[in-house]
């Protein structure tokens, strides 16, 4: 596993299931695994915002997209059975913070039972041999100090509360019903990946920051800021997804070495505060951008998330390569492109491959 770095041979006409490929983070794996010359399908909800990644990039036309609910457990088994997928990444989810305390019901009914429903389909269809289960960051109980793979589950929220669900889902499975070391059968490799906060151009989601603050900074007016001091695992959404991608292709390859959790972040002694990063983005965007702090009253959020990545450090050679103002530079120069009419296509596969150059860099011996 030395000097690891991704290529498309693994990928190359892979069978690749992705949920959640009509939002952010799952766009741009789609996209990605596209580059390498995957087959990809996707399964999730149309897109919930306009603009949106999806359509930006073109994906329909180049991917089998299969709009559906992850509830819905017919059209997940449908789409096993049909594409027979050979590596399985699950994104699909409710995936803000703020709705979940709206809708808490649906967002425990996307997050825990959509999950439910996959595993289930997977386990009566069979023949996947590596499936990744997306979680989140936020699924520890809450701690000043960064979390590691072992530490508590928990959450406060409805949402974080369901990522720590989701990942007791994926354990209870993984015990009971895949047998790791059995591909030619209906052995998975099923493994959970905790990442949060990323960023990365293509994500217009209400009440999340970065799109916020290119809504108010493209208007010229200042971004209102829930909590300012809270303290997030910043990181460029390429930086988890290369994670993704390593820990799908080890399953598949080795199976039940790798079929556990594993945290994907800047590591835990990296913190930034959500006013070091306006600060640093508002001086990139320039055109007057700025921000202040909103008085009002707002639903509780974790004053801090960090997380220990050293398990992925040391077993899969995964490292975070992007530091905070590259990630942000990037943000910035994706979404600036986007307003001046470029082909965000193109814009989108430079980036993804800027990243894999800097992969490759630090592989070099």
């Amino acid at each position: 596993m030395e000097n690891l770095v991704i290529t498309p041979a693994f990928w190359q006409d892979r069978r690749v299931l992705v949920t959640g490929h009509t939002g952010f983070k799952g766009g741009w794996l789609a996209l990605w695994l596209q580059t390498m010359g995957a087959r990809v399908i996707g399964l999730a909800l149309p897109p919930a915002t306009q603009p949106n990644l999806f359509e930006i990039t073109g994906l329909a036309g180049r991917m089998v997209s299969i709009l559906a609910d992850i509830r819905d457990r017919d059209a997940l088994t449908a789409a096993l059975a049909s594409h027979r997928p050979e590596v399985v990444f699950h994104l699909a989810a409710q995936a803000l913070v703020l709705p979940s305390y709206s809708r808490p019901a649906e967002t425990y009914a996307s997050n825990v039972m959509g999950t439910v429903n996959l595993l289930d389909a997977i386990r009566h269809t069979g023949g996947v041999p590596s499936v990744v289960i997306v979680s989140s960051d936020k699924c520890y109980q809450p701690r000043a100090a960064a979390c590691n793979e072992s530490d508590p589950l928990g959450g406060a929220d409805p949402y974080s509360s369901s990522k720590a669900c989701t990942e007791l889902v994926a354990a209870a499975y993984r015990a009971s019903f895949f047998n790791s070391n059995d591909h030619a059968g209906h052995g998975t490799a099923l493994a959970t990946a905790r990442a949060g906060n990323a960023i990365g151009g293509g994500d217009w989601s209400a009440g999340r920051l970065i799109p916020d603050a290119v809504r108010a900074f493209a208007g010229g007016r200042p971004l209102l800021v829930r909590h300012p001091e809270a303290i997030r695992p910043w990181q460029h959404v390429l930086e988890p997804l290369a994670g993704y991608l390593i820990l799908g292709e080890c399953l598949y390859r080795q199976g039940a070495r790798f079929a556990e959790a594993w945290n994907f972040g800047p590591g835990g002694d990296i913190s930034h505060s959500v006013a070091d990063l306006l600060t640093k983005m508002a001086r990139m965007w320039g055109a007057g951008a700025t921000w202040r702090r909103d008085d009002t009253a707002h639903p509780h959020e974790a004053p801090c998330l960090r997380l220990a990545v050293t398990k992925a450090a040391q077993a899969l050679q995964w490292h975070p390569r992007w530091p905070l103002a590259t990630a942000l530079q990037m943000t910035v120069d994706w979404y600036r492109a986007h307003l001046d009419g470029q082909d965000m296509v193109a814009v989108s596969r430079q980036q993804i491959a800027r990243y894999c150059e800097s992969l490759r860099d630090a592989a070099r011996p």
